[in-house]
Order: structure tokens, then sequence, then C-alpha cells
């Protein structure tokens, strides 16, 4: 069974892997990161853990024998609200977990970081993070959204 692990400096190798792995598929349904990203993961990757360090984001990594399954970050937490993102690698997909990540995380904004509120954006043609969003109690608040130039969806959760 795959185990949430919150991100850590060992994980760098395994992440760049499972963004790379996953290039191709993440792009069908959200902007690309671009070349630059993977050039300077090592970088990017000590950034995210000052950010979490900082407590201003929770970056999260979907394990299973080694391997990075997913990622699920809170970005942005302030004043008890942060946004969730997600992406769960290709052969992942079509068994739940992200689904069921996102209900444990849901115990984790609650318990340890001390979130009320979740906020979560998806582009338009991303159906399958709109699925997820919406099996997990996340409402379409209305607002138009961008994301890298595309339409995109915004959501809302009031954790319980």
């Amino acid at each position: 069974m795959p185990e949430l692990q919150r991100l850590r400096p060992g994980h760098a190798p395994a992440v760049l892997a499972f963004e790379q792995a996953n290039r191709a598929f993440f792009a069908a349904s959200v902007p690309d990161r671009g070349d630059a990203f993977f050039a300077g993961y090592p970088a990017r990757h000590a950034a995210l853990l000052a950010e979490q360090a900082a407590g201003t984001c929770h970056f999260h990594v979907l394990v299973e024998s080694g391997e990075i399954l997913g990622r699920f970050n809170l970005l942005d937490a302030t004043a008890g609200t942060a946004e969730l993102g997600f992406r769960l690698a290709e052969k992942a997909t079509g068994r739940g977990l992200a689904t069921t990540t996102v209900h444990q995380l849901f115990g984790l904004c609650r318990t340890t970081y001390g979130l009320t509120t979740l906020r979560a954006r998806a582009a338009v043609r991303n159906a399958a993070s709109r699925a997820v969003l919406s099996r997990t109690g996340f409402v379409e608040t209305g607002e138009a959204v961008e994301l890298s130039g595309e339409r995109g969806v915004a959501f809302v959760r009031v954790l319980g």
C-alpha cells in the first residue's frame, strides 16, 4: 500500500525521476513545466524544503517501494487556508489513489497544519483532477481562473 510522506531531502532523485517519467502524461492535461524545471531540479527541491521549513507550504509524496507515485502539495498556507495541488503517475491512475490520498490530507490539514479551508484549481481539460476534487467534496466557486494561459476551474472545500 502506498504511503503518504512529507517531502524531505532524500526524495529529490525519486521526485525528479517521477516528473521525468510522467512528463508527457502530465502535459496532456496540464501545461508542461518546461526544460528549465528539470535541469534545475536540485535547486528547486531545496527551495521547496525551505518553504516547507518556513511553514508556508506543506509538500508530500505518495511512495510505494521507494518509488514516487504522486505529489500532493498544500501551498500558500495562511490564516487556516491553503491551495491543494496534486499529480499522480500514469501507472498509478484508475486505482482511487488520488481520492484516497486527498482524504488523508484532510486529516493532516486539521490535526497537523491547522487548516480549515482548501482551495484548488484545475485546467478545464484536466477531467481527472476535476473528478477527484468533486469526489472529495470540493465545489466549484464559479471564479474564472487561468493556469499558464489555459482556462481553469476554481474549487473550495471547507474541512469539517
